[in-house]
């Protein structure tokens, strides 16, 4: 074990968790008011749903012995084995507690990601099974077919150094199903749904792009000289995309705006994110340039054109952004930035491409095929959508009781 590989873990590891209550700011802001607080209450259930999923059955699915490269056994169920001493398949520097805490936080994001679809007129309950359904027969096998040692994409040869299928094709594109199945929001095209507030969306992209630093180096999973090469390529795309998004936005509209800065950021984290240790800086400047720009067309354009509610843009920027990001890794990744990738087409190998445009086809089948049988089966007990009383009145007293912003007298 080292001592200083240790610590930088689990410090990105504080960071990556970071990330959603920044998620929930994020998404926060850019709802009505009256459905703020059940749009926080997304990201903050799910951590508490995520924390025991995986340490119960999550981790082992995903991380457990392989099981014919699909599924990881039950062996550490519970997370029985799972201790102090490193597991030298996945970290051999680390604790292996500490490799699954770090993976925990990855596992406790992404349903959460999902969450900005669905926003003001999703039922919480319905919400809260989804999510357990989904983290366990989604989320596990895909973590398991990529990263799980012998898992059947891993041996393919695909690259994903953080989380381009894993966290965000996979919640992406699940959230786009989710959209579509849910319907639109009541007076869509009609009715005003501008943000509400959006210096705290400011915030929450703001800490999104602080945490980003331990979700990227510290998949090195080591204080490193790849981890010091992800942290400088997750802010250069990020800076890349957030300028690409501001520019093309002028173009279009006339005006650059300060959400438009913030989800220009954010979309170029999402599209760094699979190459963050296999590329050099200036790929990961086009990487992050070419994710803000269509990242902005995917959300300002074609969802206009085909009119789907897509409400706060998850598909938008993580299911676009992760797609772009993981066909750019097989584009730009270099062994001469870590030896243990491979080379991509731009040094001489167009074989990656296709295995990471292989690997990005089944991440997207997988899970709208997944996420369309699970939201089925809970509307064969439950309803998935709020009643129009319900959502007219907003969420947030509707569904909790509360309100964000009450008036004082």
């Amino acid at each position: 074990m080292d001592t200083g590989d240790t610590g930088f873990i689990m410090i990105c590891t504080a960071l990556v968790f970071l990330m959603t209550p920044g998620l929930a700011l994020f998404y926060g802001g850019m709802v009505r008011k009256k459905n703020v607080l059940s749009t926080l209450m997304h990201s903050w259930i799910v951590i508490g749903i995520m924390s025991l999923q995986w340490i119960l059955v999550g981790y082992t699915l995903a991380f457990g012995p392989d099981f014919h490269g699909i599924i990881g056994s039950l062996n550490w169920l519970g997370l029985n084995g799972v201790g102090i001493e490193p597991n030298a398949q996945y970290a051999a520097t680390i604790p292996a507690i500490v490799f699954m805490a770090f993976q925990m936080m990855f596992a406790v994001i992404t349903p959460a990601l999902i969450s900005g679809s669905i926003a003001e007129r999703m039922r919480f309950s319905a919400f809260v099974v989804f999510i357990l359904l989904w983290s366990t027969f989604v989320y596990d096998p895909l973590a398991h077919w990529i990263w799980g040692v012998g898992g059947f994409l891993r041996t393919l040869g695909a690259l994903d150094f953080a989380g381009g299928n894993v966290v965000h094709i996979s919640s992406g594109y699940s959230a786009l199903i989710v959209a579509l199945i849910l319907g639109k929001r009541q007076g869509l095209g009609k009715d005003s749904m501008a943000p509400h507030h959006i210096p705290m969306t400011v915030l929450g992209a703001g800490l999104l792009w602080f945490g980003w630093f331990g979700f990227n180096a510290g998949s090195a999973l080591g204080a490193n000289g790849i981890a010091g090469m992800a942290f400088v390529n997750t802010n250069t795309a990020a800076a890349a995309a957030a300028i690409a998004w501001v520019v093309v936005e002028r173009l279009h509209r006339g005006k650059s705006t300060m959400l438009g800065a913030a989800s220009g950021a954010v979309a170029g984290l999402v599209a760094i994110t699979p190459g963050a240790g296999f590329v050099t800086p200036l790929s990961s400047l086009f990487i992050g340039l070419v994710g803000g720009m269509i990242c902005y067309l995917a959300i300002s354009v074609i969802k206009a054109k085909f009119g789907y509610d897509d409400a706060l843009d998850a598909f938008g920027c993580h299911g676009i952004g992760g797609t772009w990001g993981s066909l750019a890794t097989g584009i730009f990744a270099t062994k001469t930035i870590n030896p243990l990738g491979a080379d991509g087409l731009f040094y001489g190998n167009a074989s990656l491409l296709g295995i990471q445009a292989i690997s990005v086809i089944i991440t997207i089948a997988f899970a709208v095929t997944g996420t369309f049988i699970i939201l089925k089966a809970i509307s064969l007990v439950m309803k998935l959508r709020v009643s129009e009383e319900q959502e007219a009145t907003g969420l947030d007293l509707s569904l909790h009781g509360e309100e964000a912003y009450p008036d004082f007298i």
